[in-house]
């Protein structure tokens, strides 16, 4: 508001008052603007931002939650929450963190949020089939447990706590080489026999005899990781378990509570790397058992295309979760090469990042079959 002449009131040369007359607001008429300017401004979005900026707002309400019971979660990441408040640090750190700094962990998840769905309408959704059929057995949903070991450091139950949930909503189970429990307890609690994944060793007798093992359970499919070789795992080296005094309680071998993992015991000590591993150990493998073999860890054209020629049934678009490499490229953005490879001849698993149920969707529209899920059930297993 404006008192004055034409000396004082200019914009662009343009007068705001006549000259020959000047115009002056009294005091009730600049209080009734002003009052009017206030209540404008407190219906304003604009006060609202205002008010978090100064820190004056409620929560963000698409944050997650600290939970009190599983029924509460909203999401998975509400699980996640109280994980964080309830882990020992040395078993969150194992567990949440990646190879380097993390930034595959990191873009497993902005993978999936870069690719968009193209939403079709009116199309007559009231019966949806979303049950899948692999190597002959069918499940209800396109989703299975991925291979996590040490669960027991989660729940005291581990695996079987994961094998009765996986009962329950008719899923597939892949048992780790490194679980805390054996392939013919596991199975047995999920009702049927599992997936057992195989991590490699070069003493080619001790693959012999686990794969001996999961035949002899009925396991009817086999899961070599090719991709967890060898690692640079930042956050757990600054941890140092084998000094760290939280750790040494369970973990000193003098303190005798970490048994031997079962599917390992009676074999000779593992050698610590897979640098050893080729396409020749693959087909020695496949010679080796009747079991459909899956390769996990494929995440380009060439190795799709060389998995084809092997011999083997099926692959997993998996680089562990960020665990085992820092290539900063997520399964969702690998799966298309890998999918336009295949051509459908084999079976495409996906897992690392799968979080949501669009996650889902967006993988089987870029050619996978179904996915695995892994730390998201492990958030589970801990939370409560």
């Amino acid at each position: 508001m404006f008192c004055g002449d034409k000396a004082t009131n200019r914009t662009d040369n343009r007068s705001l008052a006549n000259t020959s007359n000047t115009h002056c607001m009294n005091d009730e008429t600049l209080n009734a603007t002003r009052r009017d300017f206030l209540r404008f401004l407190a219906a304003s979005p604009a006060l609202g931002m205002a008010g978090n900026a100064l820190g004056q707002s409620l929560a963000d309400p698409y944050a997650p939650q600290v939970i009190r019971k599983a029924s509460d979660a909203i999401n998975v990441f509400d699980f996640h929450e109280v994980i964080k408040t309830q882990l020992r640090n040395g078993h969150y750190i194992y567990m949440a963190t990646g190879a380097d700094d993390g930034g595959t962990v990191r873009a497993n998840r902005e993978g999936f949020k870069k690719i968009q769905l193209r939403m079709r309408r009116l199309a007559d959704v009231r019966q949806v089939d979303t049950s899948i059929e692999l190597f002959g057995q069918r499940y209800p949903i396109p989703v299975m447990l991925a291979p996590c070991g040490s669960q027991k450091a989660f729940h005291p139950e581990g695996e079987l706590a994961a094998a009765r949930a996986a009962r329950s909503r008719g899923i597939e189970q892949m048992l780790s080489t490194v679980a805390s429990t054996g392939v013919e307890d596991v199975s047995e609690a999920r009702g049927r026999p599992i997936w057992f994944q195989l991590y490699a060793d070069e003493h080619w007798e001790s693959n012999v005899a686990m794969v001996r093992r999961a035949e002899n359970a009925g396991c009817p499919v086999l899961v070599l990781t090719v991709d967890n070789i060898i690692r640079n795992r930042e956050a757990v080296d600054r941890y140092r378990r084998d000094s760290n005094p939280e750790c040494q309680v369970c973990h000193a071998p003098s303190a005798e509570v970490i048994p031997q993992k079962p599917m390992l015991a009676g074999l000779p000590d593992r050698v610590g790397n897979r640098l050893f591993m080729n396409w020749d150990f693959v087909d020695r493998l496949r010679a080796t058992t009747s079991m459909k073999l899956l390769l996990k860890g494929i995440v380009t054209r060439e190795d799709a295309m060389l998995a084809v020629e092997h011999g083997v049934d099926g692959v997993i678009v998996s680089n562990h979760g960020g665990r085992a490499e820092d290539s900063g490229r997520s399964t969702i953005e690998s799966l298309p090469e890998v999918a336009d490879a295949m051509d459908g001849r084999l079976p495409i698993i996906l897992d690392s990042g799968v979080r949501r149920g669009t996650d889902i969707i967006k993988a089987l529209a870029l050619g996978a079959d179904a996915v695995a899920i892994g730390r998201p059930y492990l958030w589970g297993l801990s939370a409560f």
